[in-house]
């Protein structure tokens, strides 16, 4: 499951939710991983664009890379503006296993950092500010791959 919303995540809520939907699932280990924004170099927040289409994409990949170890991937994320000590990213895993939640958790919270197609910038003096020293390139992105 992947959803998205628009500003801050409420963890509880959306924790909570996934909790309440699998706890009888039969699932042994349900692994979480928060992403909260720090207050850094003066910013005010973070704020996200997201391509939807892709990300999904990727995100399908991900669902099927747990179903093979019989596991399941949940995530949110946060769509526009995010104030500091507030959080912008929920990931998941649940599996009958721990060892296959932590392996998984791990992987994916890498991997999302490296080809999500989500860019991030920082809020200063109420204004966007493109992160570029803390972005990734996504994979085949550009006029010349």
């Amino acid at each position: 499951m992947l959803s998205l919303y628009d500003g801050s995540l409420n963890v509880e809520r959306i924790f909570n939710g996934w909790h309440d939907e699998y706890k009888t699932q039969n699932f042994g280990a349900f692994i979480t991983f928060v992403g909260i924004v720090r207050d850094e170099d003066g910013i005010e927040g973070l704020s996200f664009d997201i391509y939807e289409p892709i990300l999904t994409s990727w995100f399908e990949a991900w669902q099927t890379k747990a179903k093979e170890q019989n596991a399941l991937i949940l995530m949110a994320h946060s769509r526009g503006d995010v104030p500091l000590h507030t959080t912008s990213y929920i990931a998941a895993v649940l599996s009958p296993k721990r060892k296959v939640a932590l392996a998984l958790i791990n992987d994916f919270v890498e991997d999302f950092k490296a080809k999500a197609p989500i860019w991030k910038y920082d809020l200063r003096g109420g204004k966007r500010v493109y992160a570029e020293d803390r972005s990734t390139a996504l994979p085949s992105a550009g006029l010349l791959s």
